[in-house]
């Protein structure tokens, strides 16, 4: 935690379940996502440019990934900057391949690049945040993990962290479960009906603009941001209730 951030305190027993965002928050993945998404669209904009006879304009991880992609689902976020740049693609299938010029198929090679990642230099955790997790559990409170990723088992597995929440709804229980991702409040929402908790009495933990405009369209009781990467304005003008640069700075109370 940053010497110079205050502390912020929250009374715990005003809220029974608590629903963390991974990557972010949880985990460090978020740059390993980044990394890949910029991997993956300066190929498909290279081999587009070439084939059109226009210039090649770079994927920026500021702004492209945290204004179009940064917490939505894999294909929506594909889809999104796409047509940020004015360039439409068949939406395709979940079971194209990554060859394939569709939505799902860039996707879907997005997902390829970002495993081996994963697997070459594993997860970076946030241990006040895995901290503040534990003492949740410790005093009873119910614990969620709620991301569009659908690799959330690996990152878990990885970061040794397999086990540690009561709930998970991920990208795959989005699928099955016929969610809309976030900035939509269904994935979160999800989360508080498993853990049976009330929405008012649930608190939502994002990094991204995103997330914390989902924690509030849903009216959830309270809605922290952490400004690892957004200034602390922009997730505030989201709707977040409290912002801070880590999560060692919540105090509870």
């Amino acid at each position: 935690m940053p010497a110079s951030e205050p502390v912020q305190t929250v009374v715990s027993d005003d809220f029974d379940a608590w629903l963390f965002d991974l990557d972010g928050i949880i985990t460090d993945t978020a740059s390993v996502h980044a990394s890949a998404w910029k991997k993956m669209f300066d190929q498909y904009l290279k081999m587009a440019a070439k084939r059109d006879g226009m210039p090649f304009e770079p994927f920026e991880i500021d702004p492209d990934y945290f204004q179009y992609v940064d917490g939505k689902p894999r294909y929506n976020g594909v889809d999104s900057f796409l047509r940020s740049r004015g360039i439409e693609l068949d939406w395709g299938d979940p079971s194209d391949g990554p060859d394939m010029e569709t939505v799902c198929g860039l996707g879907n090679r997005k997902n390829d690049m970002f495993n081996d990642v994963l697997k070459e230099e594993g997860a970076v955790v946030f241990q006040t945040s895995v901290d503040l997790v534990k003492e949740l559990i410790r005093q009873g409170k119910h614990v969620a993990i709620v991301t569009s990723s659908k690799n959330c088992d690996t990152v878990l597995e990885v970061a040794g962290l397999s086990g540690l929440f009561e709930a998970k709804v991920d990208g795959n229980v989005a699928a099955a479960r016929g969610l809309k991702g976030k900035p939509d409040p269904h994935t979160y929402e999800e989360a508080a009906k498993d853990l049976g908790a009330d929405i008012k009495r649930s608190v939502v933990l994002e990094d991204a603009i995103s997330g914390v405009e989902a924690g509030r369209a849903g009216a959830f009781g309270l809605v922290i941001g952490v400004a690892r990467h957004d200034e602390p304005q922009a997730l505030k003008d989201a709707g977040a209730d409290i912002v801070v640069r880590d999560l060692g700075a919540i105090k509870l109370a």
